[in-house]
């Protein structure tokens, strides 16, 4: 009885915990949906599989903390979602812009440089994992940002309301 107890409760665990991630097999996905915005000039880029995979693993191991289910914890008011990310200035709705951003990060209006607040690449002391990012690492967490609003809908950036 233990045993069977003991069993269940790791296996409710494992499953409380994949659809915490909110993640999606990437095989499941088709090409329109790993198709996203490239830059702010219109190009687009679709996403490989393994683009696909490795970004979730990125964002999982290097974002959550703060980014948990497309929210930003230290400020709500400004999530990870295409709108709020197309209204920052400059717009971070493509890879191109995304990638810029945890390179260089400005607040919402691109006024005042935030690296001393917001990990990058720029300044890794501040997050260390962040100096192990290489730009491809970068572009793929940029994809795993810009897929999710179409795999999780109204979840991803919604806050406590959906999450």
């Amino acid at each position: 009885m233990l045993k069977r107890f003991l069993f269940a409760a790791i296996a409710a665990l494992f499953l409380a915990i994949q659809f915490n991630i909110g993640s999606v097999n990437a095989v499941e996905l088709d090409e329109s949906i790993r198709t996203v915005p490239l830059n702010d000039k219109g190009d687009t880029i679709t996403l490989s599989l393994k683009q696909v995979k490795q970004g979730q693993k990125v964002f999982v191991d290097s974002c959550t903390y703060c980014h948990k289910g497309g929210v930003t914890k230290t400020n709500p008011n400004v999530n990870l979602g295409l709108t709020a990310l197309a209204n920052a200035y400059p717009a971070r709705d493509n890879i191109e812009g995304i990638v810029d951003y945890l390179k260089h990060p400005t607040t919402y209006d691109g006024e005042k440089d935030i690296y001393e607040f917001h990990p990058n690449t720029t300044r890794s002391d501040l997050y260390p994992i962040m100096r192990n990012l290489t730009d491809e690492d970068l572009e793929a967490v940029a994809g795993h940002i810009l897929i999710q609003p179409e795999i999780r809908g109204v979840l991803w950036g919604g806050g406590k309301v959906y999450n």
